[in-house]
């Protein structure tokens, strides 16, 4: 415990490093489970949002960004083109490559696993927290961007 301004003891930075890493943990499991009639893996839903976010990318950049090897990508990749939800072109910059880039269907069905996460939350934080709880989340969830965003 540290001191804080009053003389009250206040957690230490590991403490509320702890609470705050195993709480984010069980809050993305839960919103996870919440689009789960989703016939897209955890994967899926990853690369489908990263090239939703950040444009077309090449089986190589997506393996990169998101930590897996070539093969394993080509394997997710396979899947959502099957799907309809990711289209391959050829790449302007090498034509002996291409990128995959999400379709029209890849931001609806993107869009329907985003709303169900967060229509839960909503849910939730309205059955769950009176109005002064609400506003504390609220003020803790500026905190925690602003830890995120250093």
């Amino acid at each position: 415990m540290t001191q804080v301004p009053g003389g009250a003891p206040g957690p230490s930075a590991e403490e509320v490093a702890d609470q705050l890493a195993s709480v984010v943990g069980r809050l993305l499991r839960r919103l996870r489970s919440s689009s789960s009639e989703s016939l897209l893996t955890p994967t899926q839903r990853s690369v489908l949002a990263r090239l939703d976010d950040g444009g077309a990318a090449t089986t190589a950049e997506l393996a990169r960004a998101e930590f897996v090897r070539p093969q394993s990508m080509r394997l997710t990749l396979g899947a959502l083109e099957e799907q309809g939800l990711v289209e391959r072109a050829p790449d302007p910059a090498d034509g002996r490559k291409s990128v995959m880039s999400v379709t029209d269907a890849g931001r609806a069905t993107l869009a329907q696993v985003r709303a169900a996460k967060r229509n839960w939350l909503a849910e939730a934080v309205a059955a769950e927290l009176d109005g002064h709880e609400r506003r504390t989340v609220a003020e803790a969830a500026t905190l925690i961007e602003r830890l995120v965003g250093s």
